[in-house]
């Protein structure tokens, strides 16, 4: 249910950002422009920003562009045009058919991982719903890596929590190559005497009389005075805990339910 609102909310969150007029896209290397003056076909002209940042335009030559907002660069070539002599009153039209400097990466535990274009404003939860949502082996907590003046940040997002708060002020923009990562959910395993062994996914607060709910509940043979937890401490040493019932569990225990003696 919790994942249901989640994603609900975030793809609201997307719809309202997809009318973002192409004027908030700022122009880079890579990116392919399609460039047109009303009343002049001749001047139509499809092509790629340079990495030096700049276009080749008919009448005009070299022309910079990167970093320019799409509306920018439309009054700058239009500018040109008109103070060479050769439109007079120009209307330029920039449409980008690739924006590929404009490009954020979401990876990890989503349904579709990949690179997504940053066309506009975009947050950490756009990007997620343009992902297709966390996955089911996802965990709650995402991570933004990001690059500012040569140093690189890293991010926690717990989502969850932030829908469940409606603090979305941690809803992060995003900007160009930064990177969403969901890790997998924290797991505990259970074995011994329950009816479904295996790993489960470690939900928040979860008890030991959770987990073993999780697992189908104890066996024929099974005791609940038999239920012990493997939990590695600080230093990686294996210990072997007596559980209760209420007891909460951490990533990565292993809860083990022993056969009863009579």
């Amino acid at each position: 249910m919790k994942r249901l609102v989640l994603w609900m909310m975030a793809l609201l969150a997307a719809f309202a950002v997809n009318g973002a007029r192409a004027a908030d896209v700022l122009l880079g290397a890579g990116d392919v422009v399609k460039v047109s003056v009303y009343g002049s076909p001749d001047l139509t002209l499809e092509t790629r920003v340079s990495e030096a940042g700049t276009i080749t335009y008919p009448l005009l030559g070299t022309v910079p562009v990167a970093g320019l907002a799409t509306a920018a660069a439309e009054q700058k070539i239009a500018g040109l045009l008109e103070s060479g002599g050769f439109v007079k009153k120009p209307q330029v039209n920039i449409l980008v058919t690739v924006a590929q400097s404009q490009l954020a990466s979401v990876l990890g535990q989503v349904n579709r991982p990949g690179r997504y274009p940053v066309d506009g404003k975009r947050s950490v939860m756009d990007l997620l719903a343009l992902a297709g949502g966390i996955a089911a082996d996802g965990g709650d907590v995402v991570s933004l890596i990001r690059k500012r003046n040569g140093a690189s940040t890293k991010e926690a997002i717990d989502v969850i929590q932030m829908v469940r708060t409606a603090e979305f002020n941690r809803d992060l923009e995003i900007a160009a190559n930064d990177v969403i990562y969901v890790e997998r959910a924290p797991r505990v395993y259970i074995y011994g005497e329950v009816q479904r062994p295996g790993p489960f996914r470690l939900e928040r607060s979860m008890t030991v009389l959770q987990a073993l709910s999780s697992g189908g509940g104890l066996t024929a043979r099974g005791t609940e005075r038999g239920v012990r937890i493997k939990r590695r401490d600080a230093d990686g040493k294996l210990q072997t805990i007596t559980a209760k019932h209420d007891d909460l569990l951490q990533a990565d225990d292993v809860v083990y339910v022993q056969e009863s003696l009579f």
